[in-house]
């Protein structure tokens, strides 16, 4: 079972959806930006995927400038709190499965995590191919 904290409206985390849902995998997705976080949540998943408050932190398309988060000083425990008031400051999309726990940007880094390849030909978002008309994994 694989869980995507999914971000409808972002091209990456869409693509990330279709390798999964390709892959026929079973899966949960949950929209974070209409069911927010929690406190608890968010460090589980930070924990486990290595990420801190600030590199999980989405610094383009969001309000993080505007809110002063992308000043230096800033701490991790300011950062988190904005994150669970705005839930769209967390980057996306996050990606658990038994293989483990990864923010999935670029979209690639969800291949890792998946137990069988989606056929191909795959391409990423911006076009690349990722797997080619055999199954074979590029790059």
């Amino acid at each position: 079972m694989m869980v995507i904290h999914h971000n409808p409206d972002c091209s990456t985390s869409r693509n990330v959806l279709a390798m999964i849902e390709a892959s026929g995998g079973a899966h949960v997705v949950i929209e974070y930006l209409e069911t927010g976080w929690t406190r608890a949540q968010l460090l589980g998943l930070f924990a486990a995927a290595s990420l801190t408050p600030r590199t999980a932190l989405r610094e383009t398309k969001s309000p993080a400038a505007e809110l002063g988060l992308l000043e230096p000083g800033v701490g991790d425990e300011t950062i988190l709190s904005a994150m669970l008031e705005t839930p769209v400051l967390v980057n996306r999309p996050i990606v658990c499965s038994p293989k483990g726990v990864r923010l999935c940007r670029p979209s690639e880094a969800v291949l890792d995590l998946l137990e069988t390849l989606p056929p191909g030909p795959l391409h990423k978002e911006d076009g690349e191919l990722l797997i080619d008309a055999e199954g074979r994994r590029i790059g």
